[in-house]
């Protein structure tokens, strides 16, 4: 089954890939090469931390490699912008009774991250938003209650 990630979350995933393969797995190997030379393994604690590293290391890798090759990379700024709220896109929502403004951008579970206006595809906001066009009111369900936005504008970033 594929999963859908934006063009940046691919990109992010594979400078991830490419530093832990060729920057960390070699001073992991290097590091564990020192400590056999210091004798005796049984003892040994940097031998150890650097195998226990190295684990930790080639989990991430298959990991990130897993979920590149699962991965449905969607660049948004190749779609034709028809002021629809679809996967990849920004959007500017505004709170009816508040008329407070948030900037969310949607995109796959791997890439969510609230901090930085990442919102899951899957998350109850995007799923209300996703098919909506500019200038309609979307419901909300959130724990206080139902919210209503504004789609102030949807943008191909």
């Amino acid at each position: 089954m594929k999963y859908p990630m934006t063009k940046q979350g691919a990109l992010a995933l594979e400078e991830e890939l490419k530093h832990l393969k060729t920057v960390l797995r070699p001073q992991i190997t290097e590091a564990i090469a020192e400590a056999r030379e210091l004798g005796d393994l049984k003892e040994n604690a940097e031998y150890h931390a650097a195998r226990e590293q190295q684990g930790m290391v080639e989990a991430r890798i298959r990991d990130i490699e897993g979920r590149l090759s699962n991965a449905q990379v969607i660049d948004v700024t190749a779609i034709a912008r028809t002021g629809k709220v679809i996967f990849g896109t920004t959007v500017t929502i505004a709170n009816v009774d508040t008329d407070e403004e948030v900037r969310y951008q949607i995109v796959g579970e791997d890439e969510a991250e609230i901090k930085e206006g990442k919102i899951s595809v899957t998350s109850p906001i995007a799923r209300a938003l996703v098919g909506k066009e500019e200038g309609e009111i979307v419901a909300v369900k959130t724990p206080a209650g139902v919210v209503e936005y504004e789609i102030v504008e949807v943008q191909h970033l």
